[in-house]
């Protein structure tokens, strides 16, 4: 039977998605401006890979600490409006920098208020929209608004505002979204009724979730995941410039075909895996994500199809992102648990891929020039590949149709 979805889950998802887009534009504002802060503060790769991990360590403590405080007391909505807000202010004490130290400092406080708002926000899906088309739903949240703004508009607009205006009034600019969604959030969306404690699922906590090996795996690909994400948006815009000989407008544009192509993604991958199943859909996006780094590698000159091309087909991978993070792990957990399982994926994927991979990458490209950070990339994606493989599958149109073939 087909399951079709409410006009107020539609509109939660619409909110909540632009919402973590503004997140993600907010996040990958100092990604984009590397070009023009690096020479401005003199930084090294290794300190600029340094800020990007110290930023993703601060959003994985608060999103370890946040998913355990949801499950416990509920109040989703107040703590999404309170920390939309905070990540704004942090992105105009990053305008302010005025050397390393600060900008770290800014980017670990900005982390602190941006950790808690995915596993809110899929918390808030995972309770009102119906599981049959939750891979959908929580697949647009996390992918299309964060495509949209943060990766088609984003370069675009932030390398704009930075020519014009310069880099530390992109970061000022770049606050001003996060009030309007804050604003819009507390108008719009409603508390959703907590799910009553369920005898088999209610307790256990983080050891309880981990019992599983589906999610080990989950948490072990999400940590891929996110160091990919670091690591590309890090130093593909330096690689682009310093490697391939673009300015930094076109830089701008080639890096938005990344956020272009994950719209249509943030639609097909997910809703193919309420339909296919998570695994199939995971191993073939992930097979399709080694386009992008192995293209800009072996392409050559400063023709843009091409290279844009290439980023368009590896942005599949893009969509393996909430699978991995989300939907198996609510799957997986249950309702009680859920806002404990997502900042497990989420807390433990920031730490260990975000932390270690900027900076890990930005040593290897002191030493060994930009491409290395692509290869870093090819061998991500590899893992990924392998480890999805092991996974269990966990989609409920998928498991049916098992059923009924064994009978």
């Amino acid at each position: 039977m087909s399951i079709s979805m409410s006009r107020y889950q539609w509109l939660l998802v619409a909110l909540l998605s632009a919402n973590f887009g503004v997140v993600f534009f907010d996040r990958n504002v100092f990604s984009y401006l590397t070009s023009f802060i690096q020479p401005d503060l003199n930084l090294s790769n290794f300190q600029i890979g340094n800020i990007a991990s110290a930023f993703s360590f601060s959003w994985a403590i608060a999103g370890l600490c946040m998913g355990g405080l949801v499950d416990r007391f509920g109040r989703r909505k107040r703590m999404l409006v309170a920390a939309t807000v905070a990540f704004s202010m942090a992105s105009v004490l990053s305008g302010l920098a005025s050397g390393f130290a600060w900008l770290l400092g800014a980017r670990l406080l900005m982390g602190i208020a941006e950790g808690g708002i995915m596993p809110i926000t899929q918390t808030l899906i995972a309770a009102e929209v119906p599981h049959e088309r939750r891979g959908l739903a929580q697949g647009i949240t996390q992918n299309f608004g964060a495509n949209l703004i943060a990766n088609t508009l984003g370069p675009v607009i932030i390398v704009w505002m930075a020519i014009r205006f310069g880099w530390r009034n992109a970061f000022f600019l770049a606050a001003l979204p996060g009030i309007v969604m804050a604003l819009l959030i507390a108008a719009l969306v409603r508390e959703p009724a907590r799910a009553a404690p369920a005898l088999s699922a209610g307790r256990g906590g983080f050891a309880a979730a981990l019992a599983d090996r589906s999610m080990l795996l989950c948490i072990a690909i999400s940590t891929l995941l996110v160091a990919y994400l670091m690591v590309l948006f890090t130093f593909t815009p330096l690689y682009l410039i310093r490697v391939r000989g673009f300015d930094q407008r076109h830089m701008s544009w080639i890096m938005s075909s990344f956020g272009v192509a994950s719209m249509a993604v943030a639609f097909l991958v997910p809703g193919s895996s309420d339909r296919f199943g998570r695994k199939p859909v995971i191993i073939a996006a992930s097979l399709l994500g080694l386009v992008l780094p192995l293209g800009l590698l072996f392409s050559s000159g400063r023709q843009l199809v091409p290279l844009i091309a290439c980023i368009a087909v590896g942005a599949a991978l893009s969509g393996v992102f909430p699978l991995a993070m989300a939907t198996i792990p609510s799957e997986i957990v249950g309702p009680t648990r859920t806002a404990t399982a997502l900042s497990l994926t989420m807390g433990i994927s920031e730490i260990l891929g975000g932390v270690v991979a900027p900076s890990a990458a930005g040593k290897a490209a002191d030493l060994n020039g930009l491409g290395m950070t692509l290869w870093i990339l090819v061998g991500l994606v590899a893992a990924i590949i392998v480890l999805a493989a092991m996974l269990r599958e966990t989609a409920p149109a998928a498991l049916a149709r098992r059923r009924r073939d064994a009978h």
